[in-house]
Order: C-alpha cells, then structure tokens, then sequence
C-alpha cells in the first residue's frame, strides 16, 4: 500500500470516528459510499445496507451513548482495507444495546473492519464490540 492511500483512508476513519464522538449521524454518513454495508457484530437487525438503514443504527445509538473520545490503539492496512482497534470512551445516558446505561461512565475496546472505496470513502463497516466489558460496567450495582 502506497502512503498517499494510507494516509486518504487515514482521514477519512479519522473523520468517521470524530462524526461519531460528536454524536453527527449526517457526517457519519458522508463518510460511507451510498450502498454502504454496515454490520454490528451482535446487534439485533444484522448487517444492513444503504445509509438510511445505517442511520437508525446510528440514531439510536447516539440517543443511548455519548461519546466523548476514540483512541485508535493499532491499524493494518490492505489495498482496499483496515483494520482498527481501538478505544471507546463516553457516558451511557440510555440503554446502549438494550442495558441501562443510568448515566454511567463507560469504556470499552473495539475492532473495526473497514473496506474502502479507492476515494477513501468507506465502503463497508464491520464493528465488534467488548460487551462483555460494556455489560460488567453497565451491571454493577449503582453507587447509592
């Protein structure tokens, strides 16, 4: 992989992953090619394809998660991919992933899986979450 690729899908994830912090579903969005795959590992619906599909995902999950900050751990890349780990860090105000969030702190790796369109726009994402850390901080007991 050339660095000039590298550093267009640099920017583009980068700019995917500040939309996100920012809770933006729109710049989220105009981050993906229209027919974009988008596939939740474990998330009820499944993989789904095309932005307004991918949109409730992300309205829902911007109403049950505020994100405050995505530190990117490692990426590899491929000639038309990357893989990213990374850390997620906010506040649950919701019921992210159907488990009271009661306003609590809340941080947990993932793993993303992006295939990319030669301009960088995202093409397909594939996300698989820590739950087993987002249910141990989810489920201890409230501090009284």
């Amino acid at each position: 992989m050339n660095d000039e690729l590298k550093r267009t899908f640099d920017r583009m994830i980068d700019r995917h992953f500040r939309f996100e912090a920012e809770d933006d579903v729109d710049g989220v969005l105009s981050t993906m090619v229209d027919d974009v795959e988008h596939d939740v590992v474990g998330y009820p619906t499944g993989p789904v394809h095309g932005k307004t599909a991918a949109r409730g995902f992300y309205d829902t999950l911007f109403a049950d998660l505020s994100g405050e900050k995505v530190t990117t751990l490692r990426r590899y890349y491929g000639a038309d991919f990357v893989v990213d780990e990374s850390l997620w860090a906010g506040t649950a105000p919701g019921a992210p992933f159907g488990i009271p969030g009661h306003g609590r702190k809340l941080s947990f790796r993932l793993l993303h899986v992006f295939e990319m369109a030669p301009d960088g726009q995202i093409k397909r994402e594939n996300v698989w979450l820590d739950f087993a850390s987002i249910l141990q901080q989810l489920n201890a007991p409230l501090a009284s």
